[in-house]
């Protein structure tokens, strides 16, 4: 697996069926979101109003007046103009319908905040693009998908609403984001502090870039939480690609591994390595999305999904041919829990459509994370990083470079105790925990745990099968927020 191939694998935290080179560790990032239809998947229904705004394509340049439609939403049924507050979520890597529909934890506090929900589209996902259907037609279209560019979006949008809504105008403002939106609210806190009195950054890997991390730390996660599921389930998942290359090595093992795996297409030996990438990608999935109840959210899946997984993992020390199809069960879990497939298909690791080739592109310029395993703390083969591979690949698909430092310069990596009033939330069964920041820097710089959690669990609705970590940890977010409207409030009054 090639560098930009582990990138895009886990950044689709961000996107499932990406480019070509995308890999499980990097398309985690993106593949943790989208639906092909934002709206045909049954989510809670939500009231809110659909908004454009006329954002400048380049708010950094005087030499162009290009201008493009920014969607946001809003619900404002709770607002209250005296005392209220704006909870802006700060959009990531696709559609915002899909993540206000996904986002339960903000209707469930709006009462209680009296809070006008705002859920702004990042540029160049859902419906904002900047040159329509052209957007990503010419990589020089694609100059302007940053995240700078994101977040002074995200500013204009806030000095609109507080100029056209009446009672907003001296209202605070509290950015909320999840995954790549969680990095958006942090940086917008640190960027914009005017704009915003504090920031929640759940599952915001801010630090996983250069080597602020060790790059093997995403798939040492993923590892941790198979082994504590179930006995020898690790050990079983890498024994596999042993396994797969040895009964790869033959034509009849090859139809033999078609049939066992129940896959759409006959396999070929130039095959191989896409197959073991996906089913890496599939181990990567169900440690993001291994929640405590029934979701919907890559697939449908059953409470707590990897020890379902790991039920037919238990034995490592099987002939290879029986191996593979414990292997299959296991892949059963994800990609037919409701019985309704036919054969599975490798060229798909989520019901989903982020934007992948935005995504594909941030992972290409800014967006830089490195990954690695070794096959000793990690249950997967070895890859190392490389830069090198990465940057050509770049180069050859969109004619940009990575710039690996770009971020730690723009937003200062671990040399943040200057900014104040960001509360960082990672649940431990989340892989993007290893890049997050987990213990407090400053008073108000604060770090959540969740024990229990796996990615975002504390921005996704309140739920009867709730562990307590979350419920306390969404507790301790409230307070924040309660704290920074009264601070807020409380110098507003001694300046009048």
């Amino acid at each position: 697996m090639g560098p930009r191939a582990l990138l895009l694998l886990l950044l689709s935290f961000l996107a499932p069926w990406a480019t070509k080179a995308l890999r499980p560790a990097l398309r985690a990032l993106g593949s943790l979101h989208l639906p092909t239809n934002p709206t045909s998947l049954p989510a809670v229904a939500k009231n809110y109003s659909v908004l454009y705004f006329q954002q400048k394509v380049d708010h950094f340049g005087f030499n162009t007046v290009k201008t493009f439609n920014q969607r946001y939403l809003v619900a404002d049924k709770y607002w209250k103009k005296n005392g209220g507050s704006i909870l802006f979520y700060t959009g990531n890597e696709g559609d915002i319908i899909w993540f206000c529909n996904n986002t339960g934890f903000m209707w469930d506090v709006a009462e209680e905040l009296k809070a006008m929900l705002v859920f702004a589209e990042h540029r160049y996902y859902g419906e904002s693009l900047p040159f329509g259907d052209n957007s990503f037609k010419d990589s020089r279209h694609l100059n302007f998908l940053t995240s700078e560019q994101a977040l002074a979006d995200f500013a204009e949008l806030i000095k609109h609403l507080k100029r056209t809504i009446p009672g907003a105008e001296n209202q605070p403002v509290i950015a909320i984001g999840g995954s790549y939106g969680g990095m958006l609210a942090a940086w917008f806190r640190m960027k914009y502090p005017h704009m915003a009195v504090g920031a929640l950054a759940a599952s915001a890997p801010i630090w996983q870039f250069e080597d602020l991390v060790p790059c093997g730390v995403f798939m040492k996660i993923v590892t941790t939480d198979f082994r504590k599921s179930g006995p020898h389930c690790s050990e079983s998942i890498r024994r596999s690609w042993d396994a797969i290359n040895r009964l790869s090595n033959t034509g009849s093992g090859l139809q033999w591994l078609t049939g066992a795996l129940h896959l759409c297409s006959p396999l070929t030996s130039q095959d191989i390595q896409h197959l073991k990438d996906w089913i890496s990608e599939t181990w990567v999935n169900l440690a993001m999305v291994d929640y405590p109840y029934a979701s919907n959210f890559l697939q449908p899946l059953p409470a707590w999904p990897i020890k379902v997984v790991c039920q037919y993992l238990k034995n490592p020390n099987v002939s290879d041919s029986l191996l593979l199809q414990n292997i299959f069960q296991a892949l059963n879990v994800y990609y037919n829990y409701s019985g309704q497939v036919k054969c599975l298909n490798i060229s798909e690791t989520a019901t989903s459509s982020l934007g992948t080739l935005g995504w594909s592109y941030q992972a290409c310029t800014e967006v830089v994370m490195p990954f690695c395993t070794n096959g000793v703390d990690d249950m997967f083969e070895p890859h190392s990083w490389n830069l090198k591979e990465l940057s050509d690949e770049c180069f050859e698909q969109w004619g940009v470079r990575p710039r690996p430092s770009w971020i730690t310069t723009m937003y200062g990596g671990k040399n943040i105790s200057s900014h104040t009033n960001i509360v960082f939330s990672n649940g431990e069964l989340d892989p993007w925990s290893g890049g997050g920041v987990t213990k407090d820097i400053t008073d108000t710089l604060v770090a959540v745990t969740i024990s229990e959690g796996a990615h975002h669990l504390d921005l996704r609705a309140k739920n009867a099968l709730d562990p307590t970590s979350v419920l306390l940890a969404r507790a301790l977010e409230v307070r924040h927020m309660k704290n920074w409207i009264r601070d807020f409030y409380d110098r507003a009054g001694k300046q009048h």
